[in-house]
């Protein structure tokens, strides 16, 4: 299984080389972890398709090692919408929380050794759901749901 660190770092430079689009392995956590990123505005569509580009069609016919998922990069006033993504809980150090330290981070207050949220600011959280496994913090905080937080992006 692919480690987020490798999302984090690919999606933050892909940003910084003002590239238009990038092709991710397509895996359930990358594709957890963009849909979140979709859904709160720092990218602006995702395509699955293989390697030679976004096909929807060709997708369902290649082999799972040429599978990708195409993430379109969103700039505003020709300045990248994402400025930072980077990780909070590493393989040698996870970081659980219950909804209290979630609602705790989400309100401006730090928890365990996490600083705050800040404006415009987004957590990515890991339940134990499986109807809802990849969540932004502030939604699990609303379901009531606690889990491991993966990265944050700003």
């Amino acid at each position: 299984m692919p480690l987020p660190h490798d999302l984090c770092s690919l999606v933050q430079n892909a940003f910084r080389a003002r590239h238009k689009r990038i092709a991710i392995d397509h895996t359930t956590q990358n594709l957890g972890i963009l849909s979140i990123l979709l859904r709160t505005g720092f990218i602006s569509s995702l395509t699955r398709g293989t390697i030679d580009g976004p096909s929807p069609e060709a997708f369902h016919t290649v082999g799972e090692a040429q599978k990708r998922i195409w993430a379109e990069l969103k700039y505003r006033e020709d300045r990248p919408v994402l400025s930072s993504m980077s990780l909070v809980s590493r393989p040698s150090r996870r970081v659980f929380m219950d909804t209290s330290e979630i609602r705790r981070i989400c309100s401006g207050r730090r928890a365990q050794t996490i600083k705050p949220l800040g404006l415009g600011e987004i957590a990515v959280v890991k339940t134990k759901s499986k109807e809802h496994e990849w969540l932004e913090a502030r939604e699990a905080l609303q379901m009531r749901l606690d889990g491991e937080v993966v990265c944050r992006a700003q």
